[in-house]
């Protein structure tokens, strides 16, 4: 991801800029991603990690409501389906140069590690206190929230290099995914189970190219995507009474969910397939060209990592009792509500706060890179 993980996910370049350590996460690429100059920004990328944290941070108010309306359960449902599958995807895309270079692991401790253990121990603190539990405990091995996807992040990019040199890597990771779903025996360390059940999305983003961000963005698969939407709200309005919701967050194994060791492979595979479409009709939505939010693509991590104490702190004060927030004018105001605190969360002036902790640079704990130096020197002769 980066130069300090100013993103989700890399922060977006031009797709030929295969520097995967630009600004991550959940890159851009216009609606087609095109052949800018190295070094700019792509705003299709941009704008599909900010629509993907929006998602995020609704979904997530969503939680104290949904038990209320079925209808809200079934968007719910939606938009899990492919909301971190999207950011993964795109992780994936722009890990494909990750080579564990000295800079680039630099750059992983620094946008990734640092930010995992602050906030790890953040939201720790911030339920220990805020809602009165002396007894949580501050765990670096068991994220708690929403901090899972950084060491997800992490482990995957780790991995990149042995992905890439694999004949059939998608597969591979499919099989991963297969197993950890009937491998109750994995515990809660590291979220291992919704590292390896989420891994085929990574490993997917590290297969795809320029080309297939194209092809969905091309008219046929927008119009497509419309009633696939459709379709996918109507089931999940059909499965809502009749499927555990635990399926989506791929954090349990099926002997864990209550069902048999064989369901658990044959929800992975379908759940993938489905998440995969969704994922593919979300893209093909996603504006190519620069938009108001467009700049808001390269803060995304800012809004992931805080939006989550504004949610939780509303939580543990009880705002979400409020009776006038169960019901569908309560439900689309705390959606727009929220929607606009990631917003905010995702702006410059908010980002310059909280860089030490999201983006530091750390340069006292790193040694120089010689062949930085060598170049550095050898430009000043030339200018002498």
């Amino acid at each position: 991801m980066f130069h300090a993980v100013s993103s989700l996910v890399q922060s977006p370049r031009s797709p030929q800029n295969q520097n995967d350590q630009h600004h991550p996460a959940p890159d851009r690429s216009t609606g087609q991603p095109s052949q800018r100059p190295s070094g700019r920004r792509d705003a299709f990328f941009d704008n599909a990690k900010y629509l993907a944290i929006v998602l995020v941070a609704v979904a997530h108010s969503w939680e104290p409501l949904k038990g209320d309306s079925r209808v809200l359960q079934a968007a719910y449902l939606v938009v899990y389906a492919f909301h971190m599958p999207a950011f993964i995807v795109v992780s994936g895309y722009f890990s494909r140069s990750f080579d564990g270079s000295p800079s680039r692991v630099k750059r992983l401790v620094t946008g990734v590690v640092v930010p995992y253990v602050v906030f790890e121990t953040g939201y720790s603190l911030f339920k220990r206190y805020g809602d009165h539990s002396p007894g949580q405990e501050i765990s670096l091995l068991d994220p708690y929230y929403l901090t899972w996807f950084l060491i997800a992040l992490f482990i995957w990019r780790l991995t990149t290099p042995l992905w890439k040199a694999l004949r059939y890597p998608l597969p591979v990771a499919l099989g991963i995914a297969v197993l950890a779903s009937v491998s109750p025996d994995i515990g809660d360390d590291l979220d291992l189970q919704r590292v390896l059940q989420f891994l085929p999305f990574f490993v997917l983003g590290l297969c795809l190219r320029a080309e297939h961000f194209r092809l969905v963005r091309r008219r046929s698969v927008r119009l497509a995507a419309v009633p696939v939407f459709v379709f996918a709200l109507a089931f999940s309005w059909w499965a809502v009474p009749r499927m555990n919701s635990a399926w989506f967050y791929h954090r349990d194994s099926a002997q864990e969910l209550g069902a048999p060791w064989w369901v658990g492979p044959v929800m992975q595979l379908a759940l993938f397939g489905c998440s995969l479409l969704l994922t593919a009709c979300f893209f093909s939505w996603v504006p190519g060209r620069t938009l108001w939010f467009t700049s808001l693509g390269a803060g995304t991590l800012y809004g992931y990592l805080l939006h989550g104490f504004v949610l939780k702190g509303a939580e543990y004060r009880g705002w979400f009792d409020h009776r006038s927030l169960h019901g569908h004018l309560g439900e689309i105001a705390v959606s727009l509500a929220i929607a606009v605190v990631v917003t905010l969360l995702c702006t410059s002036p908010v980002r310059r706060v909280f860089r030490f902790v999201i983006e530091p640079r750390m340069r006292w704990a790193f040694r120089e890179d010689p062949l930085r130096v060598a170049r550095a020197r050898e430009r000043e002769k030339e200018s002498a």
